[in-house]
């Protein structure tokens, strides 16, 4: 078990942030499918698109069989973000740029570490100069075919997941905010986070920025960058079916009760959501949301409040029960 511990300071800077990359990789062991990465559920066209654009890598098969059964992952795949605004192209280019020793030691120690105790060969196609860049632009194009089709969809929720918890930061504190962040993880009042099954050395962050990552993949784990930065990547709930294209689905009879997008919005309002959200969630444009979540309020379905620069809407006690939750 890895420990993490943080002083005061460090707890003070501590925060949420965005990783397109991180979603990327856990999105790509997840279609992978082989032993912790497995997920059942997942839609089949999105997982027959992904695995064929591994099939169709030869830098991503390589990767995956390195690293499918590894027990750390190379940082260099996973840098921790700077902020929430993170855009894939920075760190893309974050990546190439990773000096080849720096690139050849964590990967060999990622062959070295393996679940079932043996060690693997690196590729070839990794081991050679310029494998930073070949695996950037492999990136890049699963990027493309792969997740920016759905990644206002996805990256909607993990905001989603990402205000609620900072509200809960800034009412409860840290103990609250990070509660049910992830089995795996246990925080204690005294800066002490234990990171129950992962496995690698503890830290004492010194000086360093903790950033807190939410993953559509149901999988997590620490990337570093020391002495500037840590990111503990966890799963965000709820985003198995934002990978499909599809709406929530709604019941028949609440589409003829109040009309097919207000009972898409009030099904989608399962967790609070913004405005913005919801239009990135469902496709709707910000008028027709904005006017159907205001019908739904005079309705006393549902409610609104500040948390921090955003407004949250969310069912009250009579839509849950009209939701049907």
């Amino acid at each position: 078990m890895a420990v993490l511990r943080l002083g005061t300071e460090e707890l003070a800077r501590a925060r949420f942030a965005m990783s397109p990359i991180a979603n990327l990789l856990g999105m790509l062991l997840i279609a992978d499918g082989h032993g912790p990465w497995a997920a059942p559920g997942l839609d089949a066209a999105w997982l027959a698109t992904a695995r064929a654009a591994v099939a169709g890598d030869p830098v991503l098969s390589a990767l995956l069989g390195l690293i499918r059964g590894t027990r750390e992952i190379p940082d260099l795949l996973s840098m921790p973000p700077s902020g929430v605004d993170t855009a894939i192209e920075a760190e893309l280019a974050t990546l190439r740029a990773t000096p080849h020793d720096i690139a050849q030691r964590q990967l060999r120690a990622s062959a070295a570490i393996q679940r079932d105790g043996r060690v693997r060969l690196l590729p070839a196609v990794l081991s050679r100069p310029g494998a930073p860049g070949r695996l950037a632009t492999a990136f890049g194009a699963y990027w493309e075919a792969v997740i920016a089709p759905h990644w206002p969809r996805v990256r909607a929720g993990l905001e989603r997941d990402v205000v609620r918890r900072a509200g809960l930061l800034a009412t409860y504190g840290w103990a609250r905010a990070l509660d049910g962040l992830s089995p795996n993880l246990r925080w204690h009042g005294d800066g002490r986070i234990d990171l129950i099954r992962m496995p690698g050395p503890s830290h004492r962050l010194i000086g360093a920025d903790l950033l807190f990552v939410p993953s559509a993949a149901a999988a997590g784990w620490l990337s570093l960058d020391p002495p500037r930065r840590y990111a503990l990547v966890y799963p965000a709930a709820g985003l198995a079916g934002a990978w499909s294209g599809a709406e929530p689905g709604t019941p028949d009879r609440l589409d003829r009760l109040i009309g097919r997008s207000r009972a898409a919005l009030l099904t989608a309002l399962s967790r609070p959501a913004s405005t913005s959200q919801l239009v990135a969630q469902l496709g709707m444009s910000l008028g027709a949301a904005g006017g159907h979540l205001a019908v739904l309020r005079e309705a006393g379905l549902v409610s609104r409040s500040r948390s921090g620069r955003s407004v949250l809407y969310r069912r009250t006690a009579l839509g849950d029960a009209l939701a049907g939750d």
